[in-house]
């Protein structure tokens, strides 16, 4: 995890009303995304998920890549969470908010007894992985695995529900900096 471990230390941090935001090439694809870079991170997550699973579950728009590339590397059919409608058969809206905003996602293609891995980029608030989790509740899939790349120490809104992610790495952000709290 090298590669992830440096980038950590070059990545910006902006204010988005007075929440510190980390602008990571992983989560932002800004500054550019090293191709070594995301293929240590998909490596990491292929070794540390559980990836006995039907599909892989990717929220728009900062997971896409990463879970592409798991897709690729698994042979794992990839579901895209969108951020707009399409109004296909069996769609399914959840209503998700983190630190910094709010919206409505929608889910297609997943259902009951389908066997999931969440795949996402971040954990902060938990907003957005909690309303995930909720909706594929709903619609009676098994979430066997939820894996972040990062993951914000502190409190979050999946800490309301049973579910847990694994992280590969445990960050704070404060005062403008990056602190790591775990190292693979």
């Amino acid at each position: 995890m090298e590669k992830l471990l440096e980038s950590l230390d070059d990545a910006p941090i902006i204010d988005k009303d007075g929440y510190e935001y980390l602008v990571h090439p992983i989560s932002n694809g800004v500054p550019q995304l090293d191709p070594t870079l995301l293929r240590e991170v998909v490596t990491e997550v292929m070794q540390t998920a559980d990836l006995d699973v039907d599909k892989i579950i990717a929220p728009e728009a900062m997971g896409i890549h990463l879970a592409t590339a798991l897709s690729l590397q698994t042979d794992i059919p990839l579901v895209v969470i969108r951020k707009r409608p399409y109004g296909l058969e069996g769609e399914v809206s959840l209503h998700q908010e983190t630190g910094y905003s709010e919206s409505e996602m929608y889910i297609n293609d997943v259902e009951d007894g389908d066997r999931v891995v969440i795949v996402d980029d971040m954990l902060s608030t938990g907003g957005t992985l909690a309303a995930i989790c909720d909706a594929l509740d709903g619609i009676g899939a098994d979430i066997v695995d939820i894996v972040v790349v990062l993951r914000k120490v502190g409190d979050s809104a999946l800490d309301d529900t049973k579910y847990d992610a694994t992280s590969l790495v445990d960050i704070t952000v404060e005062n403008g900096e990056v602190t790591v709290h775990s190292k693979p």
